[in-house]
C-alpha cells in the first residue's frame, strides 16, 4: 500500500475518533470466519435493498444478522462490509489493498433478506457462519462490483495464546446458540468503543478478540489460544501499536501516552501475544463501484 493511500485511509479512520478526551475509536466489526471457505460455492440474498444512510455518523452504525439470516446494517461503510465479509481490519493493514477513499467515507443502510432455508449465524454453527459470510462477499461481487485477488503470502504476525499461567476469561452468560452478530452495546461479536479500545464486550470469541486488536497493532494478529466459547471482558484502554495521524483539522489528536501496553492488558486475562511466522490471505481490490441504491 502506498504511503498516499495510507495516510488517506489513516485519515477516514480517525474520523471515529470523538472530539472528548475519553472516547477514541467507534466500535469496529469484528466478527472474523475463517478465509479458508470454497468460493464457489456461494449462496445469494433473496433481495437487498441499498440506501444512502439516513445518519452519516459513525456512531449511528448498527450492524445485525437477525436469527432467520436476514442482514440489516444501518450507516455501515464499505470497508466495514469488507471486514465482515473477509475477517480483515478495517483500519489499514498489510492483508487488504488498493481501496478508493469513497469505501471509507459513503455509508449506507442495507437490509438483505435470506432465503426461507438459511440458518442464523450463531458462534455455534461454524457452516452457518461460512454461508453467511460467503452471502455478504456475493452481496459486495453483485451490487459493488468487487472483484478481489487473493494470495496467501507468509508474513510476521502476533499469535495469541494462553500464558503459561493459565487463562484467567470469564465465561459470558450468553450462550452460543443464542449469540448472533449485532453490534449494539450488549450484542454479541461486539467490542463497545471507548478511550484506547479498552477490551470491553459481553460476549466474544478468542477469534473476536485477535480480530479488533489487529486495527491497532503492528502486526496482523491469529489466535492460536484453542479457547472454544464466548467470554466477557473488561479491561482498560491501551497504546496503540499504530495510530493514524491526526486529520488536516487537528481533530482526533488523542494523547494515549498513558496507557498500557496490549501486552499488559492481555496478560491480566492470562493471555499473550508472541510474534510468529503465519501463512495468511491477503487481499487486493482489483475493482470495485459504488453500488446503485434502490
Amino acid at each position: 500500500m502506498s504511503l498516499r493511500r495510507f495516510t488517506r485511509h489513516a485519515r477516514l479512520a480517525v474520523r471515529g475518533l470523538t472530539k472528548t478526551p475519553g472516547f477514541a475509536l467507534t466500535a469496529i466489526l469484528v466478527i472474523a470466519i475463517g478465509p479458508g471457505v470454497n468460493t464457489a460455492i456461494s449462496q445469494a440474498f433473496e433481495k437487498i435493498t441499498i440506501k444512502p444512510a439516513s445518519s452519516a455518523d459513525p456512531r449511528a452504525r448498527r450492524v445485525q444478522v437477525l436469527p432467520d439470516g436476514d442482514f440489516i446494517a444501518h450507516s455501515v461503510n464499505t470497508i466495514g462490509l469488507l471486514s465482515y465479509a473477509y475477517g480483515v481490519p478495517s483500519n489499514p493493514s498489510p492483508r487488504l489493498n488498493a481501496l478508493p477513499g469513497w469505501a471509507f467515507d459513503d455509508r449506507y443502510d442495507i437490509e438483505a433478506k435470506a432465503p426461507a432455508n438459511t440458518a442464523a449465524a450463531s458462534s455455534q454453527d461454524s457452516d452457518a457462519q461460512a454461508r453467511l459470510q460467503q452471502m455478504i462477499r456475493r452481496l459486495l461481487a453483485d451490487r459493488f462490483s468487487l472483484g478481489v485477488r487473493v494470495e496467501n503470502e507468509r508474513m510476521s504476525a502476533y499469535a495469541l495464546t494462553v500464558s503459561g499461567s493459565g487463562p484467567k476469561l470469564q465465561k459470558s452468560a450468553v450462550t452460543a446458540k443464542d449469540c448472533i452478530f449485532d453490534s449494539a452495546p450488549e450484542g454479541c461479536h461486539h467490542f463497545v468503543g471507548g478511550f484506547g479500545h479498552p477490551l470491553e464486550a459481553n460476549a466474544i470469541s478468542m477469534d473476536d478478540l485477535a480480530h479488533y486488536i489487529e486495527n491497532w497493532t503492528d502486526l496482523p494478529v491469529v489466535d492460536r489460544t484453542n479457547l472454544a466459547g464466548l467470554f466477557t471482558v473488561h479491561t482498560e484502554g491501551w497504546l496503540p501499536m499504530q495510530l493514524p495521524p491526526p486529520p488536516p483539522n487537528g481533530n482526533g489528536n488523542v494523547n494515549f501516552a498513558g496507557l498500557p501496553t496490549i501486552f499488559t492488558v492481555l496478560r491480566k486475562l492470562g493471555l499473550e501475544l508472541h510474534q510468529q511466522e503465519e501463512t495468511l490471505p491477503v487481499y487486493t481490490v482489483e475493482r470495485i463501484e459504488r453500488p446503485s441504491t434502490n
